[in-house]
């Protein structure tokens, strides 16, 4: 094995093995699908929803990060969108995949590390991200923003839902450094509105709030431990 380090990418894998390895940490996660994970249940985020409520045509072909089994992207195809959705794990997407015969609806379900993925610049109107990005380790979020940046189409917008500093659910309120001093991420990062100001600094943020808390009664899925982001990009 070559450990040298030559060039960036040398760096960024380094600093990954560091800490745990991804896929195999989703596949297990999935696999027992009887586990009681509110995201578990096949209801759409209650924000996603509200997008589409307020604006029936803001969005026709949209890319997914982080797709789970398949919830969003679900609700997403059944608006009419074309919908690329991305996972690392083998099992939710087998899970998704599951779901969406079940409804009979097409989504172009894609196994990949988000930073293995390859997209064309500005094809999407829409990127969408459920509970991926606080599981992004501080050394890749450069990549992440990038992967977003580039898949956007001007005017396009991003949105997401990430851990809350400190939240009872999920939300390491730790620094940067602390990650590399533990080796590990505490089961996710959390975020302060401040925080995802500066790191997505090159889109316009359209609103950042809590997640409204919601019941299965409701049909949405919503947790106030969660920050709610809705951004876009420039018209160049």
């Amino acid at each position: 094995m070559n450990e040298m380090i030559l060039h960036n990418d040398d760096v960024l894998k380094m600093l990954d093995s560091f800490l745990r390895e991804p896929t195999p940490f989703w596949n297990d996660f999935y696999s027992d699908r009887n586990k009681a994970i509110p995201f578990f249940e096949n209801i759409p985020d209650e924000n996603l929803v509200s997008y589409f409520e307020q604006n029936q045509s803001f969005a026709r072909k949209i890319l997914e990060l982080g797709c789970g089994p398949g919830r969003n992207a679900l609700f997403l195809a059944e608006q009419g969108c074309e919908v690329d959705a991305v996972d690392c794990s083998q099992s939710s997407l087998e899970w998704a995949k599951e779901r969406s015969e079940e409804r009979g609806v097409k989504i172009n379900y894609i196994h990949s590390d988000l930073f293995d993925l390859q997209v064309e610049e500005g094809a999407f109107d829409f990127v969408y991200d459920s509970g991926c990005f606080h599981h992004i380790a501080p050394h890749r979020r450069l990549n992440y923003v990038s992967l977003v940046e580039k898949a956007l189409k001007p005017g396009g917008y991003f949105a997401l839902t990430c851990f809350v500093e400190g939240g009872k659910f999920g939300g390491a309120n730790i620094s940067d450094w602390e990650v590399y001093r533990s080796g590990s991420l505490h089961g996710g990062l959390g975020y302060s509105e401040e925080k995802l100001t500066k790191i997505f600094n090159n889109l316009i943020p359209v609103e950042i709030r809590r997640m409204r808390d919601m019941g299965k009664e409701e049909g949405l899925f919503g947790l106030s431990d969660l920050w709610v982001g809705l951004f876009q990009k420039n018209i160049e």
